[in-house]
């Protein structure tokens, strides 16, 4: 699929909706699809005329995560630095959409996984399907969260992130809101109708004020954000080179149980 369709973008009157379309993958994030996300930040970010933004998946998932075939070749391909500046580039997105000033909601229409739950977490406003699912299971393949866990500890807590990210588990939606990684569960028909009411009314709010309040919430945890996803970025480098990751990619692709190297 020619990269400028693996991220379609419409408009719904002072909304922009960005749709992953890579169906066929999941909406794995690949990093043509990394990129196609920052940059359109990027630009949305420069348009006054644009009050909010919605992110959604096509077909029946929102993303499965980082394209693991994608993964495998590079975690085996590249060096520490080239996968160093792989990493920066998801967390460079985490964070552009976190700070970003226009107010941003993921509307997760399916599976939310590792990565793809992670970009539903960083978003201002998390609305899902009853039928969505959500799981930090990168532990299952010898990998780490090590970036969105950022920003899930800030969300929900230590202990709700060591029992998310330490177990992998993939849990529904009801318990996602229960735990705090969800504004609200809707019926699937409605998902993105729910979406265009919530940001219907944020576009009624001056732009300044939201984005004020925006940098004011994101101030209040400490001025560290910066230098926690840097080793945050440093560690997913490391440890997609890892042996241990290597065959949980591998294992997961080939459709076997992981035999773990570190055992």
């Amino acid at each position: 699929m020619p990269e400028s369709e693996i991220l379609r973008v419409s408009r719904d009157g002072p909304s922009a909706i960005l749709r992953l379309n890579r169906p066929d993958k999941r909406n794995a994030l690949s990093p043509a699809l990394i990129g196609e996300l920052d940059s359109t930040f990027a630009k949305l970010e420069h348009d006054a005329s644009i009050r909010a933004i919605i992110i959604t998946g096509e077909s029946k998932a929102f993303s499965a995560g980082l394209d693991l075939e994608i993964l495998r070749e590079i975690s085996t391909t590249r060096t520490f630095e080239e996968n160093l500046a792989d990493s920066k580039a998801l967390a460079a997105l985490f964070l552009r959409i976190h700070r970003s000033s226009k107010p941003v909601i993921a509307a997760v229409n399916g599976p939310a996984i590792a990565g793809g739950c992670g970009l539903a977490t960083v978003c201002d406003f998390t609305l899902a399907s009853d039928t969505a699912q959500f799981g930090y299971t990168e532990v299952r393949i010898g990998f780490v969260a090590a970036i969105v866990s950022i920003f899930l500890m800030r969300i929900i807590g230590e202990k709700r992130t060591r029992d998310l990210m330490l177990t992998g588990r993939i849990i529904n939606a009801s318990e996602a809101q229960a735990c705090g990684l969800l504004l609200e569960v809707v019926p699937a028909d409605q998902l993105m109708t729910r979406a265009a009411q919530i940001a219907a009314q944020l576009a009624e709010n001056s732009p300044n004020s939201l984005a004020a309040t925006k940098r004011l919430i994101s101030s209040i945890p400490g001025d560290t954000l910066e230098a926690d996803l840097a080793r945050a970025c440093e560690l997913n480098a490391h440890i997609r080179m890892t042996p241990d990751c290597r065959e949980g990619v591998s294992a997961f692709l080939e459709k076997r149980k992981a035999s773990w190297p570190s055992a």
